[in-house]
């Protein structure tokens, strides 16, 4: 195999060059295009040992070169694969490079490329060294000027980053366009879009009264589903000056959707380039989930214009500051907009069963790596997740009005700088150096250590006294080069009820009064005990409430404990814990002795489905079980195969024994509205949750509801839903839907979309040979990241049953691919690669097929660096 290089943190040095101004121009032909790129350098004089320029480039062709008007001959430059170097430069110069670049074949998405026989970009991380030789690193930043040249006739739309400053024709059908940022920024955030494009177009008013033009590109058949992203927008821009007042800074703001694209949207200055899947919608077209995602995105995107795009990363290793703040920003936009109960549980959902994995396997990191082979590795659900709930973790501390304190200052110190996280932390410090609340020192350790805190509580009840003591322990279990953790800091918001359901007025020992019934208590040491007093009765404490951070609970509840917390608990999050733990409980109780599952769990969930006082999405949540990964990752070693059929057990049991009430409710929610209002979306939500128990009864009844809904929804949230549910059934109906729906939405590539991945996720035994037929499907297309992840990914990510055959037939399919995707797009084929890591946690005749598998991508010769970093840290 060959070496690959380990990029440190602790080796950063500042850039040798300092840019004041990038000028770029672009012909534009697909496998032809000529880019001139005239930049202004200046040696920083932080780094006075600095004697050459050395610029970052690859796959391009290098066809001239000029310093300061002078062409240099190949004597006076070094050129390599990585790159180009040129010694001995002046203190103050203008550099002028040509290259050459084939969009068209560009398969990687990555720098220019084509879609749809548009010209897009995208350069984050590293994409900006395609288009030309460059210091492609973020803390180099300056204003750009961007010329386009392209035929009129095929590309209309020329657009860049910032604001229009010219247009006009030219000879032989061409035609130009100017456009000029004057915001400096990082090379990452350059963005360009040419094509056959329409125009979706409105208008935001901001809190100073100025006017901000509004424009949503894309093909124009697509323009009647774009107004939901609009309106997104538009919620996004006011939330973000009521909430941190940050108001929009240029007179234009540009979304585009197109069809392939490695991620699910860029914020590059003024023009964002998103994932048409994450801006096209209508009800007949798109689920609920899909709205409030697009919502949420659209967000996330705009929100970076401060967070990521004024203030940005100083390296790639601060790649959180960025990302983990703007999650946090968009998590609390998604909370205001609809159910703030709802989206923490969803947020901790995926923390829990993606981040807490990863914390747990060979690719562990800290929020902040230390090291890394390739960045592309690092877009991940710690950097991103678990860096929003440490962002969340300030917030906790210092209360709203103290994290607004802190983000002003942030702003007020940074912008316009590229900063670490040190800097972010300093701010929150240094807002709120005067209150006393909490010292943040002990914070940076939730930047620089790897892995998932276990924080131990004990409750010891003295009734003589009147007196409950809580005993707290955290340890942090050793992660890939990181040994012997240090304590962090934990905050720990709890509550104590008594028998009755009532919450006991909380009084710590040296204190004089009760404050309230709940509290959150600050956690800094490796033990530490808190007192109460004045306690009339034994408790049961509700520890985590609203999951105040990132952290295992290890508390020994019993399954009556889980039953009383679900039933009484005042918080909404910690009802959910409680009905996730019982059932857990239930489900290992089952895989560890061979038992039928506990009846107390249907007691619970009847108590839960005839509670009024919880709305539908939340008693909707409640009611789902524990993934199958997620019982995978508490058992040691984990059997996917006997994991599956008692998750599926369990299902058929609590259906069964509720059935009356489930389809009671069914029917009952039937009667719900079509619109998008809230209370619509919970209703269907609750009401497709009880199709799904009642699906597992396999019978002539429960199948034909599920087709009626199938057939006659006229939203795709319940139709979809119906869908899901009817192919892990073998029966007519199944066929009869899965063909109708293909006939219906044939043109619609994000809807066939659905169609692939609802078939890649069926539990049925002969799914494996149907995925391998669909990929000769003439919509299926190896090339498109979306359709790769809604087939191959939804098998391996989604199709626990179908991934972990037992002969390892998935696990040789999803070598197979991998191997295929990376000769055309090495960041989509490391994505696919991760679903093999986990070798080590299972039984052990899948752990030897799984890690065969993995020999078998690390032995092929000319893997990419991105594979090769995930398999081989996989194999130490």
């Amino acid at each position: 195999m060959t070496h690959r290089q380990t990029i440190y943190l602790k080796d950063y040095l500042a850039p040798a060059y300092l840019v004041d101004q990038v000028c770029l121009t672009f012909t534009l032909q697909p496998t032809t295009t000529e880019v001139v790129s005239t930049v202004q350098y200046r040696r920083n004089p932080e780094v006075s040992t600095a004697t050459e320029l050395k610029l970052d480039g690859h796959d391009m062709d290098l066809l001239g070169i000029k310093l300061n008007g002078l062409a240099l001959d190949q004597h006076d430059y070094h050129l390599h694969a990585q790159g180009l170097n040129i010694a001995n430069t002046p203190d103050t110069f203008e550099l002028e490079i040509t290259t050459r670049i084939n969009p068209q074949e560009n398969t990687a998405l990555e720098g220019l490329y084509r879609s749809g026989g548009n010209y897009c970009s995208q350069c984050e991380a590293q994409g900006f060294r395609r288009i030309t030789y460059y210091q492609d690193r973020p803390d180099v930043m300056a204003p750009f000027k961007v010329t386009i040249i392209a035929d009129k006739t095929t590309n209309p739309v020329l657009l860049s980053n910032g604001n229009p400053t010219g247009q006009g024709r030219l000879e032989n059908n061409l035609h130009w366009a100017e456009w000029h940022d004057p915001f400096a920024k990082p090379c990452y955030l350059f963005a360009l879009v040419a094509g056959d494009l329409s125009c979706f177009e409105d208008s935001f008013t901001t809190a100073s009264n100025r006017a901000v033009t509004l424009r949503i590109f894309t093909e124009a058949h697509h323009i009647d589903q774009c107004g939901h992203a609009m309106a997104s927008l538009k919620r996004a821009m006011r939330w973000d000056e009521q909430r941190f007042g940050l108001e929009y800074d240029l007179d234009l703001f540009m979304i585009v959707a197109v069809d392939d694209f490695n991620m699910g949207a860029m914020e590059n200055k003024g023009l964002n380039v998103f994932n048409s899947r994450l801006v096209f919608a209508s009800p007949e077209s798109a689920t609920d989930n899909d709205y409030i995602a697009i919502e949420a995105v659209i967000g996330h995107e705009y929100f970076h214009n401060w967070t990521g795009n004024r203030v940005t990363c100083r390296d790639w290793f601060q790649l959180s500051l960025k990302e983990g703040l703007t999650v946090f920003r968009d998590q609390e936009f998604t909370a205001d907009m609809h159910s703030r109960a709802v989206k923490r549980i969803e947020d901790v959902r995926l923390l829990r069963t993606h981040q807490f994995a990863e914390d747990a396997s060979p690719m562990a990191h800290p929020i902040r790596p230390a090291s890394y082979m390739e960045i592309n590795n690092f877009y991940t659900v710690t950097v991103y997740e678990k860096g929003a709930e440490v962002v969340r973790l300030y917030q906790s501390l210092l209360g709203v009005e103290g994290f607004r304190a802190g983000m002003d200052l942030y702003f007020e110190r940074h912008d316009g700088q590229a900063v670490t996280t040190e800097d972010f932390l300093a701010a929150m410090h240094d807002a709120n150096a005067d209150t006393n609340i909490a010292d943040l020192a002990q914070m940076q350790r939730w930047y620089d250590q790897a892995g998932t805190p276990t924080l131990t509580v004990r409750l010891e009840y003295d009734r003589q006294q009147q007196i409950c003591s809580l005993h707290c322990s955290q340890h942090c279990t050793d992660s890939p080069g990181q040994h012997d953790k240090q304590p962090y800091l934990i905050p720990l918001t709890m509550a104590l009820l008594l028998p009755d359901g009532s919450e006991q007025a909380l009084q710590l020992a040296d204190e004089q009064t009760a404050a309230s019934t709940e509290r959150t208590l600050i956690i800094t040491e490796a033990e530490q005990s808190f007192r109460f007093v004045n306690v009339t009765e034994k408790p049961l404490p509700s520890l985590l409430r609203g999951f105040s951070a990132p952290i295992q609970l290890d508390y020994p509840y019993s399954a009556d404990d889980d039953a009383f917390l679900m039933q009484h608990d005042s918080d909404a999050f910690n009802r959910w814990a409680a009905a996730q733990r019982l059932a857990m409980s239930s489900m290992q109780a089952m895989l560890d002795h061979k038992t039928t599952p506990d009846t107390r769990i249907t007691t619970a969930f009847r108590h839960l489905l005839q509670d009024e006082s919880l709305d539908p999405a939340l008693k909707a949540e409640a009611l789902m079980l524990p993934s199958e990964s997620d019982i995978a990752e508490a058992s040691t070693p984990a059997d996917p195969g006997q994991i599956h059929v008692t998750r599926e057990s369990l299902r058929h049991f609590i259906a069964t024994n509720l059935r009356g009430e489930f389809e009671r409710l069914y029917h009952a929610l039937s009667q719900a509205s079509d619109e998008l209002s809230d209370t619509a979306m919970q209703q269907r939500k609750l009401k497709n949750v009880c199709l799904s128990y009642l699906s597992t009864l396999n019978d002539a009844s429960t199948i034909s509801l599920m087709h009626q809904q199938f057939t006659e929804s006229s939203n795709m949230t319940d139709q979809y839903a119906a869908l899901s549910a009817l192919v892990d059934c073998d029966c007519p109906e199944r066929e009869a839907a899965l063909s109708s729906f293909e006939e219906r939405w044939t043109d619609d590539a994000n809807v066939m979309d659905k169609w692939f991945s609802v078939q890649a996720s069926s539990a049925l035994p002969n799914t494996l040979a149907q995925v391998k037929s669909l990929m000769t499907h003439d919509k299926f297309d190896l090339h498109n990241p979306n359709k790769v992840r809604a087939l191959i990914g939804s098998f391996a990510m989604r199709n626990p049953a179908g991934f972990h055959a037992e002969d390892g037939s998935g696990y040789a399919f999803i070598a197979e691919q991998v191997l295929a995707l990376d000769k055309l797009n090495p960041q989509v084929a490391s994505r696919m690669v991760r679903a093999l890591m986990p070798w080590k946690r299972l039984e052990h005749k899948r752990s030897a097929l799984m890690r065969n598998q993995l020999q078998r991508i690390a032995d092929s010769s000319g893997i990419s660096g991105d594979v090769f970093e995930i398999v081989t840290k996989s194999l130490d």
